[in-house]
């Protein structure tokens, strides 16, 4: 790729609505006075609670409107798939969910129900209650989740020297209305389960103690959410990063796949940390490097452009103090 290209892809990104809804958390953090700093650090995927020898997770996610509207089945489906996947990111297994589901009347509520009632069923995750309005004027939802981690896997850990693997279950399309990589909802629920097993045994056999759930800012802007919570930088591979057959770069790298996780590894635990990965199917790829500095950066060839800088500008906001 030339310096341009590559230049044209950086500002992409850094002008992604993905990433400027991340940039939107530092106004609510500091606001609320929560940051990294906090008994209960606030960046990671889930809020974790020490509970004894182990942590209670808690995690909630809203949806767009538009989205909810446009595809409600699948939204309602994406309640409870990305709540799990976040417990899963912090070395956890889900426990429970609840629902807030604001809808027009029996009708429009019901396939956003139906969505939800399967995800359940298919991820074992049982919803347990929540809130309801079906006298309202548009179809809104909100689902959070309680988990359960033995070792955490976190966003402030990753270390200087460390291989940043993504990690991506390719096996799936595209879904409109916004760029979502689906990969399960025609998948079996045991190989779905199996699949969010492999973040939890990696955090319990010591593999890694950092990770994130690659979200709607993709994967260099969840990249950047963890470099900038580790304090550390990082330099990403564009052309190490795993990615399906015939999918144009700069829109994969603005994608939301189902199963989509960046781990950080020390070298000698980076083959057993692809093989696990490996083994159930998923692809599995060193994509950069943890470095010393304040900087995300991505290259391509010979060339290198600057993503974000936090020496300039924060994004989350939420570094450890």
């Amino acid at each position: 790729m030339t310096m341009h290209g590559l230049a044209a892809i950086a500002e992409t990104l850094r002008a992604s609505r993905g990433i400027a809804a991340k940039a939107d958390i530092a106004l609510v953090a500091r606001r609320l006075g929560i940051s990294g700093a906090s008994a209960v650090p606030a960046g990671d995927d889930c809020a974790a609670i020490p509970d004894g020898d182990s942590f209670l997770l808690l995690a909630i996610e809203g949806f767009i409107n538009e989205f909810v509207a446009a595809d409600p089945w699948f939204a309602g489906w994406c309640g409870v798939m990305v709540n799990v996947s976040d417990i899963a990111a912090m070395g956890g297994r889900p426990i429970a969910a609840v629902d807030a589901v604001w809808c027009a009347g029996e009708a429009q509520a019901d396939p956003l129900l139906g969505g939800l009632a399967a995800a359940s069923a298919t991820f074992g995750v049982p919803l347990v209650g929540g809130h309801s309005n079906l006298r309202t004027d548009r179809p809104q939802l909100s689902v959070a989740i309680l988990g359960r981690a033995k070792r955490l896997l976190t966003s402030f850990d990753a270390q200087p020297g460390e291989h940043l693997v993504a990690a991506i279950d390719l096996r799936g399309r595209y879904r409109d209305p916004v760029p979502n990589w689906e990969a399960a909802t025609d998948a079996p629920a045991e190989r779905l389960r199996g699949d969010l097993e492999l973040l939890p045994s990696i955090a319990e056999a010591g593999l890694s103690a950092a990770a994130k759930d690659i979200s709607q800012g993709g994967i260099v802007g969840t990249a950047m959410m963890l470099a900038e919570c580790s304090r550390a930088g990082l330099t990403i591979d564009l052309d190490a990063i795993p990615r399906p057959e015939g999918v144009a770069l700069d829109l994969w790298l603005r994608t939301f796949p189902s199963f989509g996780y960046l781990l950080t590894v020390a070298p000698p635990n980076l083959p057993a940390t692809l093989a696990h990965f490996a083994a159930r199917g998923i692809r599995a790829a060193s994509v950069g490097l943890v470095e010393d500095g304040h900087r995300v950066d991505v290259r391509q060839g010979d060339a290198c452009e600057t993503i974000w800088d936090f020496s300039r500008q924060a994004l989350l906001g939420c570094a450890d103090a």
